[in-house]
């Protein structure tokens, strides 16, 4: 990036932060659960898609769900839970559930290009659209996250430490990527989860309606 693009990209954010400042955060919570919930719905279609012709003995070899990277990640299991968490560190939840997702998303676009699937050029189109909302949704948490003060800042990030390589033939290609997907569509449902809770907060609506 030269000085000139790289000026005009500083007045940018300097611009949407000012913006941003100016709306109340009760709407920039709204619109991030807006963003969430397109993000867990697009997972929710690629995992079905990938489910038209999945071969059976990939479900017995699926590993479990507590294999996930984000597994550790310690944090509410259902809504009220949830609503017993301070706002601040729910959001710092958040932004760790999905900041420990950026690198298994560029991963997942990879395998995409040479996935065994008769829908590949489908899913690795949605694969993309939904590294692109992952990336929206993380930027708009920044500034919510700004907003709300240091402790609603802190990431906590896990990394991905699976292989790269998702496997030669097409059984294990399959099951590694369904796998992988699988776990970004858990997740994907918590953080919409709980920006549902926190936009009802803000709002002060009450718990049962949320």
């Amino acid at each position: 990036m030269d000085r000139t693009k790289g000026c005009q990209f500083f007045i940018t954010v300097v611009c949407m932060v000012a913006v941003c400042g100016a709306i109340p955060i009760g709407d920039l919570l709204d619109r991030a659960s807006q963003r969430s919930d397109k993000l867990h719905s697009l997972s929710t279609l690629l995992t079905q898609e990938l489910d038209t012709h999945f071969p059976p003995i990939g479900r017995m070899m699926m590993p479990r769900p507590s294999m996930c990277h984000t597994s550790t990640l310690q944090g509410p299991t259902d809504k009220d839970q949830a609503l017993q968490v301070s706002e601040h560190n729910l959001m710092s939840l958040v932004r760790s559930l999905l900041q420990s997702w950026a690198d298994p998303l560029v991963l997942l676009s990879a395998n995409a290009n040479t996935l065994p699937h008769p829908a590949q050029s489908s899913i690795a189109s949605k694969i993309q659209e939904l590294q692109e909302n992952s990336k929206s949704l993380g930027d708009g948490l920044n500034i919510v996250s700004g907003r709300m003060g240091p402790a609603a800042q802190v990431v906590s990030v896990f990394p991905y430490q699976g292989n790269s390589d998702f496997g030669n033939d097409k059984i294990s290609k399959l099951i590694n990527f369904q796998f992988l997907l699988s776990c970004f569509r858990r997740d994907s449902h918590k953080i919409d989860s709980f920006l549902k809770v926190l936009r009802c907060r803000s709002a002060q609506i009450r718990p049962e309606m949320c």
